[in-house]
């Protein structure tokens, strides 16, 4: 990995006609200002269906694709779906805000119309699409197609026979929900050869992108209704356990997850074959993949299941680095990220040595008024070139958001490490980014509401909550020819610029973006 600057950006979170950003031409816009802006990397969410409280990290699967990103512009284009239908839908009521619960009324149906019209079953790209997929798509439509017959509800409240996957049950829903089947299956051929599309023209352009796996599957969902095996279930495959973390500074209760835990004894008599499956699957999807919650595979949090918080969990051992080894024998050395965050023990830390990983500094936790001296390993002088610098996560804060909540203790800590009692509030996220661009991070990657200087009002997730998270949207002003100059010069400056450029273009740009001396000014504070 070079040094080089990225971008966190959800899918959901594009420029957008119709309710949530999706492969349609903004996305494409989005390469284009990127590449200008010298950023090499786009960092995503992870791509599933999402389920309650909408969170990407809680999918009915973690191979399919969610629908919703299907972008309804080339369903148009191709003649399966028109303009005034999607305009009828009335998605876009606010171009900041995601609805959910108005794409899952309105969007599903437009959907269903394009399937209807598409002849799917006579495509050979579909055909061939199901051959090379069969071996998670089947199990997963066909969930999806029962869900439906139960209203939505939860697998684990099915009848006997199907929860529980008996022979019979299995046929008799094949054949009664035939066309229900066939329709998610022509949902996920829509969504891989868009995004097929869509990366293979990013990596055209010289950006990649980098993907999110979550450690944990969720309990509804066709992986673990379709492999019991693989998980902490009983007989009836009722959970023993559930997955969470226990109380820290984003919940003093903890965090109560709920996801199945995994039979790690089993995984390891299998050679990890399921997680071979499924790491290969994401480096099909994705340039680099990060692994979200990596502790959990040296440690992970064990909640008694039917707890109402987490705080009576415990820790349990997890495969170590037996997995990545296997990894690696099996599918050669890949680009990995290991989301080493929380509660950081000596052995994590050895497990990411171990690994060779990169692992992910978050400039947020670094000025904490508990710690004392600068030993932090979140304070960028302490940073080491085999990392990933982040001013924050999703789970953050944005950084404006950060500065206004920490204490005023704090504050001066951050602008006594800055060398910067000066410069006003409204523009000292400029002044943190810079900060740790000029770190030895190899890879430097800010979320696209702390480039915008946005406060908490654009936060994407604050964890432990639901109902209002992974909502909010870019509109297209917001990639201004000004902070994509900005974005290029500051890449530029701290030798992340990923691209040769023509000389009359730099010039151009300079002239634009440069004026009075900046690099003096608080550190890259007013740039």
């Amino acid at each position: 990995m070079e040094r080089a600057a990225g971008i966190l950006l959800s899918i959901s979170s594009l420029p957008s006609k119709y309710g949530i950003g999706c492969f349609s031409k903004a996305a494409y816009d989005l390469i284009d200002w990127m590449k200008k802006a010298g950023q090499s990397y786009w960092q995503i969410l992870p791509l599933g269906p999402t389920s309650y409280g909408d969170s990407p990290y809680q999918s009915f699967s973690t191979y399919a694709g969610n629908p919703y990103f299907i972008s309804l512009e080339a369903l148009i284009e191709e003649g399966l779906l028109t303009e005034e239908e999607c305009a009828a839908a009335d998605l876009d009521i606010d171009p900041r805000d995601v609805d959910y619960e108005r794409l899952y009324k309105e969007r599903y149906p437009l959907l269903k119309k394009a399937y209807e019209r598409s002849r799917i079953s006579e495509d050979p790209g579909y055909q061939q699409f199901m051959a090379e997929n069969s071996w998670w798509l089947s199990d997963y439509a066909l969930f999806m197609a029962v869900k439906e017959r139960f209203g939505g509800a939860p697998w684990t409240e099915w009848a006997e026979d199907i929860r529980l996957r008996w022979n019979n049950a299995l046929d008799y829903y094949r054949r009664e929900a035939y066309f229900e089947i066939e329709f998610q299956q022509y949902m996920q051929y829509t969504f891989y050869k868009q995004w097929k599309a869509l990366k293979a023209y990013a990596n055209s352009q010289g950006v990649k992108i980098i993907g999110d796996i979550p450690i944990y599957v969720a309990m509804d969902s066709a992986d673990t209704w379709a492999h019991p095996e693989l998980f902490q279930l009983d007989g009836d495959n009722v959970p023993l356990a559930v997955a969470g973390c226990p109380p820290d500074g984003f919940s003093a209760i903890g965090q109560l997850w709920g996801n199945p835990l995994y039979r790690w004894e089993h995984h390891e008599h299998t050679g990890y074959d399921w997680w071979m499956k499924r790491l290969d699957y994401c480096f099909r999807l994705y340039d680099v993949v990060r692994i979200d919650h990596f502790r959990g595979f040296d440690e992970y949090y064990s909640i008694p299941y039917k707890a109402e918080t987490a705080i009576g969990g415990h820790w349990e051992k997890g495969p170590g680095i037996k997995l990545f080894r296997r990894m690696e024998e099996r599918l050669g050395k890949r680009e990995v990220i290991a989301e080493d965050l929380g509660y950081v023990t000596d052995t994590v830390r050895q497990l990411v040595r171990d690994s060779g990983f990169p692992g992910m500094k978050v400039l947020e936790f670094a000025f904490d008024s508990r710690d004392s001296g600068c030993a932090s390993d979140y304070l960028p002088h302490n940073y080491v070139e085999n990392a990933v610098a982040y001013t924050g996560t999703h789970d953050n804060e944005t950084i404006v958001g950060w500065f206004d909540s920490i204490s005023k203790e704090e504050r001066q800590m951050a602008r006594d490490y800055l060398c910067d009692q000066y410069t006003p509030k409204k523009y000292l996220y400029k002044s943190f980014i810079s900060l740790i661009m000029r770190s030895r991070a190899k890879l430097c990657v800010i979320p696209m509401q702390d480039y915008l200087g946005l406060d908490d009002g654009s936060r994407m997730n604050q964890p432990s909550t639901v109902g209002k998270n992974w909502r909010w949207r870019l509109e297209a002003k917001d990639l201004s020819d000004e902070l994509q100059a900005e974005l290029r010069q500051t890449a530029r400056r701290y030798g992340r610029l990923a691209w040769q450029w023509d000389d009359a273009l730099d010039q151009e740009k300079e002239a634009v973006s440069d004026g009075p001396e900046q690099e003096g000014a608080a550190d890259g504070a007013v740039e």
